[in-house]
């Protein structure tokens, strides 16, 4: 009784085991897609960028008045 509960924990750990190296992999596999991504469209993201600037600092005015009307 006792050497099948250890089989069986035997199985769970390997499968614990594959898919914890197949999350890896996939992290992996997503990071250089993303950096090949953000290397093939820099220009078009440095664009981007700048036109989040001023969205962004407006909101940021806003919070900080709604912070100092507090």
């Amino acid at each position: 009784m006792a050497d099948e509960l250890k089989q069986e924990e035997k199985k769970v750990d390997a499968g614990k085991v594959v898919s914890a190296i197949f999350k890896v992999l996939l992290g992996v596999v997503f990071l250089v897609l993303g950096v090949l991504a953000f290397w093939a469209w820099r220009k078009d993201f440095l664009v981007m960028l700048k036109g989040c600037i001023g969205p962004f600092l407006i909101l940021a005015a806003v919070i900080t008045f709604a912070i100092a009307k507090e």
